[in-house]
């Protein structure tokens, strides 16, 4: 009989097109069930058998606090990322994020209620765009629902942050916003001490490199009257503090040797390249080597780049706008892979500017959108173009399908500038919303900048001489012509390239050929 009134009911159901209330409950169940695993495996919330009441120091249970309506807000944010382990908030607490602070301050200033203070999942937390350790901010956007009847919620907000961490501003936005999803492009910020526009240290690997092809290829490669003077003026002033020719030339094997200690045919023991002793003492080696740095280094932040270098700087940018494939400005793309194709609206490189003595340029990059290593790459490439003569046009090469090994310039300059939200703003205006952006803040946003943004850059590029270590590195390196990243940069950067093919044994390479142990990059929205 019952198995009659079961077949009974489900044949109604297919009839009617009504489902029994007992099939609903059992597959709503199984559907919660799914749902409430899932989002446990990713350490989200907790199951009901492991929730923990608010208790009081006494262990009491505290009364629930009053419910207010939470709005769908975007927060318009900045950020000095030193110190911090990048922006996103992670499972292990103990780990110090800008999401993680931001949270703590929205919870203290009763923007979050204390019932949902231990789940971002409840308050839709979302950024625009993910910075990685260290990485600065002068603008970014998280979408998120907070409680804000409070005329003064922005101020207390603020005031629950530590200085290097700023809100600038909440909007109301409708409720399927998501700001990293509805974000039109964003546009990035590069500092770059002008002194990286020199031409490479003369007797390195890489001067000999650009000397060779001059001499191979009159023409081609930009001929660096200023360059060459300006070394030349140096080398004089090394020579004229008392360290004689035989010590530099000295110092000089002793750098590229220490750089290069897979290079079976180094003539430097290992032994004499060590600038300290077992006590901690600076060798005579590092004493050499330290005064010819202190020199040149005093030198580098009296350098003034020229209109002409400057303008030719500008050229190489701009080869980076509209669409390209940026397969090797990234890791683990393929040629082929449709998403390694991004769109460059505008580049952008400011007048030089003098602070604490050195001379810098501000470099911006407005794109749709940014893979990991991305910017770093693309400035690395332009100086390098400019550093050793090679044809500007020579970055468009980089767009083909020959797989090209582009060292990352240094992290420490690159900040992200804002989010865009061209298309969005037309439609939160129609519903009565304002506009998503960052220039009814400018004022702040560049105070803030100067002071805890720009300051830190400018004071570890003094402290720890960051970009001279990064170029004079790549000038003293040595290594295979092919690597497993692809065609060496030194070769790439030759008078003459034609695609695909390998100068010093006339060997084709396979373009794009991919590593074993090369996994294949996830979509990143952050490109540091």
């Amino acid at each position: 009989m019952m198995k009659w009134m079961n077949s009974f009911i489900k044949g109604v159901s297919r009839i009617s097109g009504l489902v029994p209330v007992k099939v609903i409950k059992e597959t709503t169940q199984i559907k919660d069930s799914r749902k409430i695993q899932a989002i446990k495996r990713r350490g989200n919330i907790r199951s009901r058998s492991e929730f923990t009441p608010r208790v009081d120091e006494s262990g009491n249970p505290l009364p629930k606090s009053e419910r207010r309506p939470k709005k769908k807000v975007a927060c318009m944010i900045g950020y000095c990322g030193t110190g911090y382990n990048g922006m996103q908030i992670q499972n292990n607490l103990d780990v110090k994020t800008i999401e993680g602070d931001l949270f703590q301050a929205f919870v203290k200033a009763g923007a979050i209620s204390p019932e949902n203070a231990d789940d971002l999942k409840k308050n839709g937390f979302m950024r625009a765009a993910r910075t990685d350790k260290g990485v600065h901010a002068a603008g970014n956007v998280i979408s998120c629902k907070l409680i804000i009847e409070d005329e003064d919620i922005l101020e207390k907000i603020n005031k629950e942050l530590p200085d290097q961490i700023r809100v600038w501003g909440i909007e109301r936005t409708n409720k399927s916003f998501d700001c990293r999803k509805m974000c039109s492009s964003r546009v990035y910020e590069y500092l770059l001490p002008t002194y990286s526009f020199l031409s490479p240290k003369p007797k390195t690997v890489l001067s000999e490199l650009v000397k060779k092809d001059k001499a191979d290829h009159p023409g081609i490669v930009r001929d660096d009257a200023e360059g060459d003077k300006w070394w030349a003026e140096t080398s004089q002033a090394i020579l004229d503090s008392g360290i004689s020719q035989d010590d530099v030339n000295k110092a000089q094997a002793i750098l590229e040797s220490t750089n290069n200690f897979d290079n079976e045919n180094s003539e430097i023991n290992k032994e004499d390249t060590k600038l300290y002793n077992e006590n901690g003492e600076i060798t005579e080696t590092g004493r050499l080597i330290k005064s010819i740095k202190q020199i040149e280094n005093k030198r580098r932040r009296s350098y003034s780049v020229s209109k002409e270098r400057l303008e030719l700087f500008r050229e190489a940018m701009k080869q980076y706008e509209g669409s390209h494939n940026f397969h090797n400005f990234t890791l683990g793309k393929l040629y082929k892979d449709p998403s390694a194709r991004r769109y460059m609206k505008l580049t952008t490189v400011s007048d030089p500017f003098v602070i604490e003595g050195t001379e810098w340029v501000s470099i911006k990059i407005h794109g749709q959108s940014f893979m990991l290593h991305q910017i770093r790459k693309m400035i690395s490439m332009a100086v390098l173009v400019i550093r050793t003569g090679c044809p500007i046009s020579r970055i468009q090469d980089c767009f083909g399908p020959t797989k090209i090994n582009i060292p990352k310039a240094p992290a420490l300059g690159l900040l992200l500038e804002n989010p865009v939200y061209e298309g969005y703003n037309g439609m939160l205006e129609k519903f009565g919303y304002n506009k998503i952006e960052f220039e009814p803040y400018k004022e702040e946003i560049d105070k803030f900048k100067m002071k805890f943004i720009y300051d830190k850059i400018y004071g570890e590029e003094v402290k720890e001489n960051v970009f001279y270590g990064f170029f004079g590195f790549v000038d003293t390196f040595k290594g295979n012509i092919e690597s497993k990243e692809g065609k060496h940069i030194f070769d790439f950067l030759g008078a003459v390239f034609e695609s695909g093919i390998s100068k010093d044994n006339n060997k084709v390479v396979e373009a794009n050929k991919e590593d074993q142990d090369d996994a294949p990059a996830k979509p990143q929205d952050n490109v540091d």
